[in-house]
C-alpha cells in the first residue's frame, strides 16, 4: 500500500472530534520555528562549522545530517531513535508520514499518520517499530529545552507550532474562512492518536481560539492567517 493519500487517523479535515482541537499551523515571518524539531515538528537541517582544514583554510561549512531524511521506511530503534521530530517547508500536503507498530503495510499496523503542509511535529515511541515518511523536508531532532521567541501571528495553512516555543498561548482570530475548508486542533502531544486532541473544529466565516499555555500544539490547514487578540 503505498504511503501517500492515506487519511489521517489523529485529525480528519471535515471531521469534528468532540472535545479535541487539532490545527496545522505554519510560519508567517513573524512566528520563528523552534530550535527542536506539522494536518508537524515538525525540519529543516541545520547548519555547523565542520570539516577539516585544507592547506590552512579557513572551515568549510558542512551541513549537518538530517535525523531522519524525507524518504523512506525507518526501523525504530536501529535507524531512527525515539523522540520528539520536525519537519517544515512542506508544501501542497505532498508530505506523508506514518508511525507503524509493525513493516506489513496493512491498515491494522498504522498507529497514526498525517498528510502535511507547513510544518509538522512526531513524536516516534519506542513501542513504535517503523516510520516512514514520503514526499518530506528531512526531519530534524527536538530539543525538549530549546526556546524560541513565540510569535502572536500564524500562517493558516503553515502545519503545526509548538506552543510557548514557536506561538504564544493566548487568543487568536482567523477570518475569510469558506466552506469548512479551515480546520484548527489543539493537541497535548505529537503523538498524532485521537487522545491527543484536546478540541478542533471546521470554520466557515470568522474563526476564534483560545490556545492554554497547558497546550503543547496547535495545527491549522486550510484557515485564513490567524492574529493574537488577548
Amino acid at each position: 500500500m503505498g504511503m501517500k493519500g492515506k487519511v489521517a487517523l489523529g485529525a480528519v479535515a471535515g471531521i469534528v472530534v468532540i472535545g479535541a482541537v487539532s490545527a496545522n499551523a505554519g510560519n508567517n515571518g513573524s512566528a520563528g520555528g523552534s530550535g527542536s524539531s506539522d494536518k508537524g515538528s515538525s525540519a529543516a537541517a541545520e547548519h555547523k562549522s565542520g570539516g577539516k582544514k585544507d592547506s590552512g583554510r579557513p572551515e568549510a561549512a558542512t551541513k549537518k545530517k538530517a535525523a531522519i531524511d524525507g524518504d523512506g521506511d525507518f526501523r525504530v530503534g536501529s535507524d531512527v531513535k525515539p523522540g520528539t521530530y520536525r519537519t517544515s517547508g512542506n508544501a501542497d500536503d505532498m508530505c506523508y508520514w506514518e508511525r507503524a507498530k509493525d513493516a506489513s503495510g496493512e491498515m491494522d499496523s498504522l498507529l497514526a499518520n498525517d498528510n502535511v503542509s507547513g510544518t509538522s511535529y512526531v513524536t516516534i515511541k519506542a513501542t513504535d517499530k517503523l516510520f516512514k515518511s514520503s514526499g518530506c523536508k528531512d526531519w530534524e531532532a527536538v530539543d525538549p529545552k530549546a526556546k524560541g521567541s513565540p510569535a502572536r501571528a500564524m500562517n493558516g495553512d503553515g502545519g503545526m507550532f509548538k506552543v510557548g516555543t514557536d506561538i504564544a498561548p493566548g487568543t487568536y482570530r482567523s477570518t475569510g474562512n469558506a466552506d469548512d475548508s479551515c480546520y484548527w486542533e489543539r493537541a497535548k502531544d505529537a503523538e498524532h492518536g485521537l487522545n491527543s486532541i484536546i478540541a478542533n473544529n471546521n470554520v466557515t466565516g470568522t474563526a476564534v481560539v483560545t490556545i492554554s499555555p497547558s497546550d503543547a500544539y496547535f495545527k491549522t490547514t486550510g484557515c485564513g492567517n490567524w492574529k493574537k487578540t488577548a
